[in-house]
C-alpha cells in the first residue's frame, strides 16, 4: 500500500470588514486540488483581540499602523 503525506499547513485568519463569505470562497478556489487532504474551513467569532505589546483591543489591536 502506497500512502503519500501531504504536510499540514494551519492558517488562521481573522476578518473585520471583508464579508466572511468573500473570504471563505477565495479560500476554497485557492486552496481546491480535488485530493484527499484539500483541508477544512472552520468559522467562528472572535469575542476580543487584544494586541500585547500596546494593550490595544478589538479593532484597534488589528491595526499594524506605525
Amino acid at each position: 500500500m502506497d500512502v503519500t503525506v501531504l504536510p499540514k499547513v494551519k492558517v488562521e485568519v481573522i476578518v473585520g470588514n471583508i464579508p466572511v463569505d468573500k473570504v471563505i470562497e477565495t479560500a476554497k478556489k485557492t486552496l481546491y486540488t480535488g485530493h484527499v487532504g484539500d483541508g477544512k474551513i472552520f468559522v467562528y467569532s472572535v469575542e476580543k483581540v487584544v494586541k500585547v505589546r500596546t494593550g490595544e483591543e478589538n479593532p484597534d489591536a488589528l491595526r499594524d499602523v506605525e
